[in-house]
């Protein structure tokens, strides 16, 4: 038998990785797996050269959990490029270690909360995967120790080199123990990768395996661009205009899938839920509500729609992009099949494109734009199709209600029009003939900045450029926090002006705040308005009507330490200490304090720091180094 032919437990894991990996629905490694197993769990090194998609993760995940104890210490380290890879690794390592006793992995990068990641490093983590800057910061503090290391991955060493982090791999290299295992994996091998293997890896074991995987001729593929704000109402819009009969939507996770499944039936589909944590045979009663027409959709987990095949899927949805090309080939294989033809549609943010392109190397296929659905196009499917049901109705008996109409006419006092007009307007209130416009911002200089600085937020943490260089010049204090400003190229899009307690004095900049709102509350960063820092804290424009729970999330999430504690900034002012202090009453209807008037009365120092800033000069009349000291106060 070849060494491809080998069954994951004739390559020696674990029973509990076993089971894990049969419930996962894994029925046999794949090329990377085969020839990478053996010789990770040998203790050898290993410089791979393999497309994503191919099933990398788990040929170096699944041979090196094989060599975790209990000890709560880190003892594998996975450095890759971006945060959307390493929480996908993270969440792989947990999948094949779910019955594993006692075992933790924790995700660290960039733009996630570090009073969060401190916490979870003192739990005694056995896997850490992480973007090199967040682990270099958490090296250089003392809080990530990898005496107890047995083995490091770089995972996607080509795409660590495109983004400058070649110098922080070699300083991580150079800080781990020397006898620790060592696994290169890149899809090409440029001359600085190649440097990095010769100086790190001891007579590794190469492996050079090519994507297989090809996508079926017979599925068209798309994608629509559009943000994560905007993603439920293009996702109605394209399942309203295209001729869909049964359709699978894939998210990536089981809470996904149950609200998504919520927000489709609010809206007037037959939908429901397909997730791992299903039991049997409620996984079973849906997929045959499906097949007999009772379901038109299904929210499916990766997990739960593996082998599924049912005739009437026409459309598979990608409704969150899949971070690996391997699960996007099997997502939109469950249509196309038996010489059928189906249309696979996958839905990304402008900051999963990069993923797009892998995709369309790794399957070597090209995925066609595809527009969002306009209002107008919406009306006339949905007008059509209640003509349609309408056209059945009227080849009945309907004496009964023409009396009704002609007694309601009277009763209203409105004619027959207006009265068809009223019901035609309730019944069609799931599904309205008039949609509002999606506003998409066009990318500007200001949002690829700041996109920029999101994703390079772990850099930021170790000192480097912290946002817009015009945030660290100096601001006046306001009077008060204003109202929201519109966005450049979506003025139509409510903002709501809000206020977070960090500023400059805790060493925050625009990218922190960026980064922790934009993965926290997922959204796009480019909803993300005006930011104004300033000492104590700092003013950011979201767009209006934030659900609660997003916001009550957002409250407890630490920027640089600090809980933001994000609220309206309604009618706030800044009095000195840094707090806000909030009146329901304008500043000129407050009575003075004190017998006499407030013309009177000689204004208290500005150093008490009890009074509202509004009430005060500005500070900025004279550079810092030209204001005198002030005095302390004496008690």
């Amino acid at each position: 038998m070849s060494s491809d032919e080998r069954t994951f437990r004739e390559l020696g894991l674990s029973e509990n990785l076993l089971r894990a990996l049969d419930e996962l629905g894994y029925e046999k490694p794949t090329p990377i797996q085969s020839a990478s197993i053996d010789p990770l769990m040998a203790g050898k090194d290993i410089l791979g050269q393999a497309q994503t998609g191919t099933g990398k993760t788990g040929a170096f995940a699944l041979p090196l959990l094989n060599k975790v104890t209990s000890q709560t210490t880190p003892q594998i380290l996975v450095l890759a490029p971006t945060r959307e890879l390493a929480v996908q690794v993270a969440e792989a390592f947990s999948s094949y270690a779910k019955f594993m006793k006692n075992f933790h992995v924790l995700p660290i990068y960039g733009g996630q909360s570090m009073q969060q990641q401190l916490n979870a490093l003192k739990r005694g983590p056995q896997v850490i995967v992480g973007t090199p800057g967040r682990v270099m910061d958490h090296m250089r503090r003392g809080t990530l120790k990898l005496d107890s290391l047995k083995a490091l991955v770089l995972d996607e060493a080509d795409e660590m080199l495109k983004m400058g982090f070649i110098d922080d791999i070699e300083w991580i290299l150079e800080h781990t123990p020397s006898e620790r295992q060592l696994a290169l994996f890149s899809a090409t091998m440029p001359e600085q990768i190649k440097r990095v293997a010769n100086q790190h890896l001891r007579s590794p074991v190469h492996v050079r395996i090519e994507s297989s995987q090809t996508t079926v001729e017979s599925i068209e593929q798309r994608f629509v661009q559009v943000s994560q704000h905007n993603k439920l109402e293009a996702l109605v819009r394209v399942l309203e205009v295209e001729n869909t009969e049964g359709v699978i939507i894939f998210v990536r996770t089981r809470n996904s899938c149950v609200e998504l499944a919520e927000k489709l039936e609010a809206r007037g589909y037959a939908s429901s839920p397909l997730h791992g944590d299903m039991n049997q045979q409620a996984r079973e009663r849906a997929v045959d509500q499906l097949k007999r027409g009772k379901l038109d959709i299904l929210i499916a987990t990766d997990v739960a729609a593996r082998g599924l095949d049912v005739e009437r899927i026409g459309h598979v949805v990608n409704y969150d992009i899949p971070y690996d090309a391997e699960a996007y080939v099997h997502r939109i294989g469950r249509t196309g099949r038996a010489g059928r033809t189906g249309m696979a549609i996958l839905f990304v943010t402008s900051r999963e494109m990069r993923m797009l392109r892998t995709i369309e190397r790794s399957t070597n296929s090209r995925i066609s734009p595809m527009k969002i659905p306009s209002p107008e196009t919406v009306a006339e499917r949905r007008l059509s199709r209640l003509g349609e049901q309408l056209a059945e109705t009227i080849s009945g008996d309907l004496d009964f209600m023409k009396e009704a109409v002609a007694q309601l006419c009277q009763q209203l006092e409105v004619d027959s029009d207006l009265l068809a007009a009223a019901l035609l307007q309730q019944v069609q209130q799931e599904r309205p003939l008039q949609l509002p416009v999606i506003q998409e911002r066009v990318r500007d200089e200001r949002s690829e900045r700041t996109e920029r600085s999101d994703r390079g937020s772990d850099r930021n943490d170790r000192g480097g450029e912290r946002g817009e260089r015009r945030s660290r010049e100096p601001r006046p204090m306001p009077a008060s926090l204003g109202s929201a400003e519109a966005l450049k190229d979506n003025p139509d899009l409510k903002m709501c002006r809000y206020v977070i307690d960090v500023g400059r004095e805790n060493g925050v900049g625009v990218g922190n705040i960026v980064g922790a709102i934009a993965n926290e509350a997922n959204i796009d960063s480019r909803y993300i308005g005006a930011i104004q820092l300033y000492d104590a804290v700092t003013t950011v424009d979201l767009p209006d009507g934030m659900p609660k729970d997003v916001l009550q999330h957002l409250r407890k999430v630490r920027v640089c330490g600090k809980p933001l504690n994000i609220r309206e900034a309604g009618d706030q002012v800044f009095v000195d200490s840094g707090r806000s202090a909030r009146s329901d009453r304008p500043a000129g209807d407050r009575k003075p304090r004190g017998d006499r008037p407030a013309g009177d009365r000689k204004p208290r120092a500005a150093s008490t720091g009890d009074k509202p800033f509004a009430d005060r000069k500005p500070r900025a009349d004279k550079p810092a180094g030209e204001r005198k000291p002030r005095k302390p106060r004496e008690d």
